[in-house]
């Protein structure tokens, strides 16, 4: 990949993520000798100037392991450039074509870090100046759309400029490590496959817990929500993964095949459903961390009178043979008690107990496969605790892959950004994903806009509402920080 151009370059996300996970892989030498980078925006700045922002987001966000080395810093510098860039200035485009030689070898990267209803206009003009000929190639940021029908067009636009294997639908959860690893865990040892399935699995639970508010983003959170700012992508990729069939093989579209089936199998709610197999709250004040922190109302660019869900649970289900029967709960909320990304599977208890009654309840056995803070793989079973007579307890066996590998942790925007430079759509979603993953998000949309009792309030700094407790209570079921074995 020759020429990187980031369109947003003085954006948040790119401040953030973007410009410090691709100033990482040129330090580490993942990017190819030739390579350069293009900042786009609207601002009327030069190359001095979007190189100062550059070296400040290096220097604030890219140093976890250090100080950023001022040399390499420096190198990288010397390969970025500026364009000044309207979406809808046919002259802006003409400009950067000329700083650019797209063809089958010398190939472009345009990442469309910019909001999605600037995404047709930008790609229309890349395609009347020839820019998406031969080896370019278009990442597009969520969230790509607000509903099924408006996906559905952004997605067929998108097709008349472009070819699908030319779009690269990013979702930085599928760049994680854990994430991948999850397949390698399924499809690579024997013993697992045996026991994924209805017969063995009692239910699975999907949880991305985040203890920040909405943060500097209040106007923009408040017209989407929970629902579609995590569940319709993260979640419900994390759902067809742990979920999916063997494919074929590990080719691209061998997997997205097999991901797109678990999400057309999801069952889809009636509107009497929704109001049982779903909550929604949103955080009022309280303390993170022993901090006091403001309730959602209070946020900047925040309605007083606002009903957006910062909370989400769900009781999910597959209709098909191998999951039939087995509940997916999935819940993700902001200001919650801790910073957490986990995938529960819960197995069924053993059918009788020879040790009596005097145990108690216990706990089934259970993988929980963690994505943050750390990555790791805990296969929970029963064990003698030491001393007389014989009392069960909890034993982990723990992957830790923090220790277990001394190779360089990649974060996840800097895998996919080198992913789609290598043209490998593996961790990319495709559109008939998207389209099924809206489709089932729809109903449950439409069914919590003609409700207004629904919306429960929560603590910030607590786990959520009350009845999402409620919600697995009554299959005898418990989220994992509730259940406390006797």
């Amino acid at each position: 990949m020759a020429t990187f151009v980031l369109f947003g370059g003085t954006g948040d996300l790119a401040k953030r993520k973007i410009i410090p996970a691709l100033f990482s892989a040129f330090v580490n030498c993942r990017v190819d000798k030739d390579f350069s980078f293009i900042g786009a925006a609207r601002e009327k700045i030069d190359d001095a100037e979007f190189r100062k922002r550059v070296e400040a987001s290096i220097t604030t966000y890219a140093s976890k392991d250090g100080a950023p080395d001022p040399e390499k810093v420096q190198a990288f510098l010397a390969l970025t450039f500026y364009a000044k860039i309207d979406a809808r200035e046919a002259t802006d485009f003409e400009s950067l074509k000329q700083r650019l030689h797209t063809s089958e070898t010398n190939a472009t990267l345009f990442y469309l870090a910019t909001g999605p209803d600037i995404f047709i206009p930008i790609v229309e003009q890349l395609s009347k100046h020839g820019l998406v000929e031969g080896n370019a190639r278009v990442v597009v940021e969520k969230p790509l759309g607000r509903d099924a029908q408006s996906a559905k067009e952004i997605n067929q636009s998108l097709r008349c400029y472009l070819k699908e294997n030319q779009i690269y639908r990013i979702d930085h959860y599928l760049g994680k490590e854990m994430v991948q690893n999850l397949l390698a865990l399924r499809f690579a040892n024997l013993f697992l496959e045996p026991l994924w399935n209805r017969k063995w699995i009692q239910d699975v639970q999907i949880s991305i817990a985040e203890q920040v508010g909405v943060e500097t983003r209040g106007d923009f959170y408040d017209h989407t929500g929970a629902l579609r700012d995590m569940v319709q992508n993260h979640l419900l990729q994390l759902v067809s993964i742990v979920a999916m069939e063997p494919p074929v093989n590990a080719n691209p579209d061998a997997i997205r095949d097999e991901k797109v089936k678990v999400l057309r199998a999801l069952h889809k709610f009636t509107p009497e459903e929704v109001s049982k197999k779903t909550v929604r709250g949103q955080y009022r004040a309280g303390a993170v961390d022993g901090k006091p922190v403001i309730g959602y109302h209070n946020e900047a660019g925040v309605p007083g009178n606002s009903r957006t869900e910062t909370f989400v649970a769900i009781r999910a289900e597959i209709n098909n043979w191998r999951w039939a029967g087995v509940p997916f709960y999935l819940r993700t909320g902001k200001r919650m008690a801790s910073r957490s990304a986990e995938i529960t599977i819960n197995f069924k208890p053993i059918p009788y107990s020879i040790f009596g009654q005097s145990q108690g309840p216990m706990r089934s056995n259970r993988l929980v496969i963690s994505l943050q803070p750390e990555e790791s793989v805990e296969l929970f079973m029963k064990a003698k605790e030491p001393g007389e007579g014989i009392r069960l307890s909890d034993v982990a066996l723990n992957l830790d892959f923090a220790e277990a590998s001394n190779q360089r942790r990649v974060e996840s925007y800097e895998r996919l950004l080198l992913d789609a430079m290598h043209g490998d759509l593996t961790l990319f979603v495709r559109d008939d994903e998207l389209s099924a993953a809206w489709e089932w998000i729809d109903p449950i949309m439409n069914a919590w806009k003609n409700d207004s009792e629904g919306l429960k309030s929560y603590i910030a700094g607590s786990w959520g509402p009350a009845a999402a407790s409620y919600l697995l209570a009554q299959n005898g079921a418990a989220w994992g920080e509730e259940f406390v074995d006797n």
